[in-house]
């Protein structure tokens, strides 16, 4: 999808801070960067990401990209009626990974006024692809109050 796609235009310092006490940054997960239809971030492999055997675990490589395309799919709609949510989560781990960062990308594919549809990425610390994914996020009408 190309063009600017936001709604509201997201701020990295405010979503880092949205973030703090949750999974995400106790995981150390940040948004690095925004872009006409993405937004990105960093985590580090260390004793918070790994499993048992010494490698990224892939639980945390979702939490990743989930949590970036949640972040960018909620910036796509107008926050005051409507928020959105994860439905579908699919990754497909390709590369283990032991130390370092992993940075992901969420890129919009379809955003709808129902469903939105995320094209999600994950390299290492040398640019190689770790992980694959697609988000499928509902567009649901906010709560009153």
């Amino acid at each position: 999808m190309s063009g600017r796609i936001w709604v509201a235009e997201p701020d990295i310092e405010a979503l880092n801070k949205l973030h703090e006490e949750t999974a995400v940054a106790r995981l150390g997960i940040t948004i690095t960067a925004v872009g006409d239809n993405f937004l990105a971030g960093r985590m580090p492999v260390d004793q918070r990401t790994r499993q048992p055997f010494g490698l990224l675990h892939g639980g945390a490589a979702a939490l990743l990209l989930e949590t970036l395309a949640s972040a960018a799919a909620n910036h796509c709609v107008d926050p005051q009626t409507h928020i959105c949510v994860g439905l579908e989560l699919n990754c497909n781990h390709l590369r283990g990974v032991r130390d370092g960062f992993v940075d992901g990308r969420a890129s919009a594919i379809h955003i709808g006024r129902t469903s939105m549809v995320w094209e999600l990425h994950a390299q290492d610390s040398n640019g190689r692809q770790v992980s694959a994914g697609r988000l499928t996020s509902a567009v649901l009408p906010r709560a009153p109050g």
